[in-house]
């Protein structure tokens, strides 16, 4: 039983034909489960938003928020008033150094008794008259600042929504 050299070697490639040929048949039988498999199963979508760079609105507004009373709100309006009181303990202060100080003044140094404006001593002409329009820029400045500040908090408010 010898064999040819070229019979082998005709063998061979057909013993691979057949082995792959017997995994193209198995194949063929797993393919129709894989494709029963994937018809049952969703196809996946990405879902994707076309404004995900718009910014995030908060659950509330915060004027609901101040509306409401809640701890928030409250917070925001703590910061209102503590700002208004600050300017108008900074006014106070002023003024009251004003007129406190100006008094300690002309006590202080003597020679200001001396000095006529208009005929009328210094003093009396300070503390009866130019004391008026101190008051005056005074209050001006106050309610400027004062706007201002609630300004600046309006604009904190529409910025939050």
């Amino acid at each position: 039983m010898s064999r040819d050299p070229g019979a082998r070697e005709e063998a061979e490639p057909r013993r691979w034909i057949t082995d792959r040929s017997r995994k193209d048949s198995e194949r063929s039988r797993k393919e129709p489960d894989r494709s029963r498999r994937e018809s049952e199963r969703p196809r996946r979508e990405v879902v994707t938003s076309p404004r995900t760079m718009a910014p995030r609105h908060p659950r509330y507004p915060v004027t609901r928020e101040i509306d409401e009373q809640t701890r928030l709100g409250e917070i925001y309006m703590h910061s209102l008033v503590r700002t208004q009181f600050r300017l108008a303990l900074f006014v106070c202060t002023v003024l009251g150094c004003v007129v406190v100080g100006l008094p300690l003044l002309f006590l202080l140094v003597p020679e200001l008794h001396a000095v006529r404006l208009l005929g009328i001593p210094l003093p009396w002409a300070v503390l009866a008259g130019l004391i008026y329009p101190a008051f005056v820029i005074g209050a001006w400045l106050y309610v400027r600042q004062a706007e201002r500040n609630e300004r600046h908090f309006a604009e904190l408010v529409d910025r939050a929504r």
